[in-house]
Order: C-alpha cells, then structure tokens, then sequence
C-alpha cells in the first residue's frame, strides 16, 4: 500500500470567536445577535482539509497554559493530526475575536496573538522541529509567524515545497522576502494587492506579473464573490466557483489543493479540487468542511474547468474581498 504524503503545518491555532449582529450595526451601542466560538487558525483550517483528502499532517502551534489551550488541542487531535505543539504555561492562548454585521462583512476584529511573536522564532531552532521536516514531503505555514521565524522555517525546508496562507494584508508582506522560495502562495485579492504592490484597480495579468518578478513561482487569489485566479510557470488561469468563498473557506480551498498537489495533480486541477472543498465549508457550519468521499465527488462535478488568461488580456480582480 503506497504511504500517504505527509506535511507539516507551522502557524496559527487559536481561540476564533465571532459575533453577527442580526440588525443594523449601531456603533457606540449594544447590538442584538450572535455569538459563536471555535478553534480557527488559518494553517490549522487549511491541514484538516488536507487530511480531509488523505493526507497525513502534524502541526506545530504555540499555546498558551489556560483552558482555551486544552480546547485547542483536542480540536487538534480530533482532526487527526500529530500535534507538536508547545505551551508557556504564562502567557495566554492566541484568540481572534471578529464583529460582522447581518451581510457578513466584517465591522471590527482583535486578534490577541501576541504569544506568536514571541515564541515561533525560538520554536523553529528546536531540534525536535528539525527532525520534523526532514520527515515531511512538504511544509505549510501562515504569515501568522514572525519574519524571523518564516525565514528560519524556509532555510531548514529547503528542497521541499513550502507552501504559504497571507493570512492579511499587514502580516502577507511577511512573505515578500521569501517569495522566491516559496512553491505557492495563497492569499485573497487586498493580500495580492499587498504582496504586488500595485494599485487597487490593477488588472490580474499586472498583480500576477509583478508576483513573477518579485520571484514568486506559483499563487492562487480568492475573492468572495468572483472567479479564482490561479498562476504558475505555465500561464495564468480563473476558475468560476459556484458559489462565494469567504472566511474560513478559503483556508480550506487551500489545504485541499495543496492534497491534490501532493497527490500528483497539475494546480489547474489541484484548485478545481480546492474549490469543491470551498463549496462545502461554505455549505457547513464550521471553519472546516466535513465531507465524504462520495460528497466530495458531487461537489467537485459543480466545478467548472480552468479557464486560461491570455496574455494581456484585461481581466480584473473583484473589487470585494472576504475580511482577514
């Protein structure tokens, strides 16, 4: 039996609370809605897809020595995946609180994460963290690390596929000096703006052309409500969900596509898969989509074909963007 690929994910697994008022947002004022609480991460979000897809993974988080932690682990472990985790008994476990009005665009978020700054860095020269990569097939991880810390990461990973999440637009620049030795960067259409550096308005082709220059071999832009862009040395391409891709879906879209890659898939097709896995996250009420084999299979028959970018061809970003 042919043993399955295996990646290890280093980033964000935390506390993700978030409250949707269910009329007009009133500032300065209480608002009447509703308030849920999970374990979220965007790492974290995107390696239980993959595992989804029959890819063996681990993590390596951070946590702190409260309860919230011991409610981040057994998410961990219920996923199935290897947790290497380590936790200061001192500090708290990282949270992302977010306030979004009834059409679920956000109106605040705090993200209490301070704990990753300070400990990733340290965690990555831990000999423990260097046996497990020189034992994965590939290495994914989130701009929820500090500079020093991804730096760290992709020197020890070299020669294996590293792939990234954005995570924002504040923490996607993080990337920027590494894109060269990344294998594929995913972010959504304010990341890739960010990364680019170009203007807002700018057409795929220019975002797609200055990633390129900027070293980047491969990336995938999402956006809530249009076409998925996708580009690697072979051209550029979209494909048209069926539906939006917002939150935590495009963490899902992620680690699903990165399973197919793994699994020997071209990233045109890679991303069909990742998009289906996106349909059902969409269609859950958690951060990660639970699906079957066969549930899989129907949702990937929604997914049209990939649909290539001619050069110079005018093809614009949407202008909305799900909130990071």
């Amino acid at each position: 039996m042919m043993k399955s690929p295996t990646i290890l994910a280093v980033g964000g697994a935390y506390i993700d609370r978030r409250g949707q008022v269910s009329g007009d947002f009133v500032p300065a004022a209480s608002n009447p809605g509703t308030m849920r609480e999970a374990v979220g991460g965007a790492v974290f979000n995107a390696l239980r897809s993959a595992v989804r897809r029959g890819i063996s993974g681990s993590l390596l988080s951070v946590h702190g020595g409260d309860a919230l932690a011991d409610t981040v682990s057994r998410a961990i472990h219920a996923a199935g995946i290897t947790d290497l985790s380590a936790v200061f008994l001192d500090r708290a476990t990282p949270s992302h609180t977010a306030l979004i009005d009834r059409d679920g665009a956000l109106i605040v978020g705090l993200a209490d994460m301070a704990l990753y700054d300070l400990a990733f860095a340290k965690q990555i020269r831990r000999a423990k963290m260097r046996e497990a990569i020189s034992t994965a097939d590939a290495v994914l991880c989130d701009a929820n690390l500090p500079s020093t810390a991804l730096e760290r990461l992709v020197a020890l990973a070299a020669g294996k596929p590293v792939f990234a999440l954005a995570v924002s637009p504040a923490k996607a620049t993080r990337l920027a000096p590494l894109l060269g030795s990344l294998a594929l960067v995913f972010m959504n259409r304010r990341e890739a703006i960010a990364l680019a550096d170009v203007d807002i308005g700018a057409a795929a082709q220019d975002v797609v052309d200055s990633l390129r220059r900027a070293g980047l071999k491969g990336g995938v832009v999402t956006a809530d409500d249009g076409p998925v862009l996708g580009f690697d040395e072979a051209g550029a391409f979209s494909i048209l969900p069926p539906g939006k891709i917002a939150d935590g879906a495009a963490d899902a879209l992620a680690g699903a596509t990165v399973a197919a890659l793994l699994n020997g898939l071209t990233l045109r097709a890679a991303l069909r898969e990742g998009v289906a896995a996106a349909m059902l996250a969409v269609e859950g009420t958690g951060l990660a989509p639970a699906f079957t084999a066969a549930s899989f299979a129907d949702a990937l028959t929604l997914v049209p074909e990939a649909r290539e970018i001619a050069s110079g061809e005018a093809t614009y970003l949407p202008a909305r963007s799900p909130a990071s």
